[in-house]
């Protein structure tokens, strides 16, 4: 609630409105012009401005260079609710889900290779004990498949697989939500990964419509999502530049 632009918002209005006369001019221009943003980052035209600044820096899977990693790291996005058990896929947040499906498709058009969830949780269940259910179901070997289940943040992904033994090797894919990615890459380059990035999807949307600038509480989402990767990626930047080489 504290990234949220509507939370701001809210808080600047109630400032506004109890002692806008005591205020001197510029500082009510500034009010005024922070709330002309706050608004427009609730409004899709602002929400897609972050979210493609953050997606446009995810380098293309054709960029990693060849031959082509054969182990697929998937990071788990986290549950809705506490499962029930490893095969209760409707626990799983939406961006888990897609991420997995992206990995599992590009494990299939990669032979021999071997697929990792990264993901521990809250629950009993760990994130990636239900995405190893899913993939299994969905036809990948179990002899194909590795896991860790210990992890609570993307900083801890990477420091967690790192652990692993037999050990993965330094070049991988990196499956993830585009938005996601750029802060991820950080983290596993901090662990001594050599990562391609591999997007399972993409958020931002271009400009179409009356809609695309006028408040909407999806554009709000979107925005929260946002900003809470730039700061995040902020903090791994700073988290990195202090890892031992």
């Amino acid at each position: 609630m504290f990234l949220s632009p509507l939370a701001f918002g809210l808080l600047l209005a109630l400032g506004m409105l109890v002692g806008w006369r005591r205020f001197p001019r510029a500082l009510r221009w500034i009010a005024a012009l922070a709330t002309c943003l706050l608004i427009v980052s609730m409004c899709p035209v602002g929400a897609n401005l972050l979210v493609g600044q953050i997606e446009s820096r995810v380098p293309s899977p054709d960029a990693c260079a060849q031959p082509a990693p054969s182990t697929i790291v998937v990071l788990a996005a986290g549950f809705e609710r506490e499962p029930a058990a490893a095969g209760d896929f409707n626990s799983l947040e939406s961006d888990s889900i897609r991420r997995a499906l992206a990995g599992i498709e590009l494990w299939r058009r990669t032979p021999g290779a071997t697929l990792v969830f990264a993901g521990g949780g809250p629950f009993a269940t760990s994130e990636s004990a239900a995405l190893q259910h899913m993939a299994e179901v969905l036809g990948v070997s179990a002899d194909s498949i590795r896991r860790e289940g210990r992890s609570q943040t993307t900083w801890e992904n990477a420091e967690q697989l790192r652990l692993l033994s037999p050990a993965l090797p330094e070049r991988i894919w990196l499956v993830s939500s585009a938005i996601h990615l750029p802060r991820a890459l950080i983290a596993f380059r901090a662990a001594g990964f050599q990562p391609c990035a591999y997007a399972s999807d993409r958020r931002y949307v271009p400009p179409g419509g009356v809609g695309y600038y006028l408040p909407q509480s999806s554009a709000l989402i979107k925005t929260e999502a946002a900003i809470h990767e730039m700061l995040g990626e902020l903090l791994y930047r700073w988290r990195a530049s202090d890892a031992p080489r």
